[in-house]
């Protein structure tokens, strides 16, 4: 049996989940957490065959968090269950220790096939996340600026691009706006450019967010 913990921090995707998962007979949700430290909580206690994770809960999340998940459990598959469609995301998860990427508009075919193949110790994503990966790892993209943003980092420059406020990039992140700012000068630096206008340049050239303006 295939013991599984899911972490969102909403309960309507949970219990979606679990009926999903319901109707296989090898697997069980065997635990939920709605947080980051409820996941870390919850791994301590006890030994997983896989987490499902949500990439953007309220506080502890995203690459940060799969970071400390895997200092604690290095063996413990981790697939993301994730809102976010840009390449980028799944990358840097990948890089930080997850097994498997998935959007949260993916089929219910695909997360079962999702978790059945990482709890084996493959990987899973989809193919256009594969390619991108695989242009990460031998170099011929390592060179442009976005790269060198950190999970957060890049989290925040999508929201900028998308013409949100830092206080309203704060809220939804469960930040302060000093680190909201913080986190938007260091992009700027790590990118070699001065304004929000030249970031939603950038991104519109590259094609980084499907929705950008």
């Amino acid at each position: 049996m295939i013991e599984i913990l899911i972490a969102d921090d909403h309960t309507i995707f949970r219990d979606g989940l679990k009926q999903i998962i319901a109707d296989e007979a090898d697997m069980v949700v065997a635990g939920e957490a709605i947080d980051g430290d409820d996941v870390l909580q919850k791994i301590r206690a006890r030994a997983w065959d896989i987490l499902i994770l949500d990439m953007s809960m309220p506080g502890k999340s995203g690459i940060a968090l799969i970071q400390q998940i895997k200092a604690r459990r290095p063996k413990l598959p981790i697939l993301i269950l994730s809102m976010y469609h840009e390449k980028q995301f799944a990358i840097q998860a990948i890089r930080a220790g997850a097994a498997g990427y998935i959007t949260k508009d993916s089929a219910t075919s695909q997360l079962i096939v999702g978790i059945r193949k990482v709890c084996g110790g493959g990987m899973f994503m989809s193919n256009a996340v594969a390619e991108k990966l695989a242009r990460e790892l031998d170099g011929s993209e390592n060179s442009l600026p976005h790269t060198t943003l950190s999970g957060r980092e890049f989290q925040i420059l999508q929201m900028l691009v998308e013409g949100k406020k830092p206080s309203q990039i704060a809220d939804t992140l469960s930040l302060s706006v000093k680190t909201v700012s913080t986190h938007k000068s260091n992009i700027l630096q790590k990118m070699d450019m001065f304004s929000a206008a030249e970031l939603i340049h950038y991104a519109i050239s590259h094609r980084l967010f499907e929705d950008a303006p």
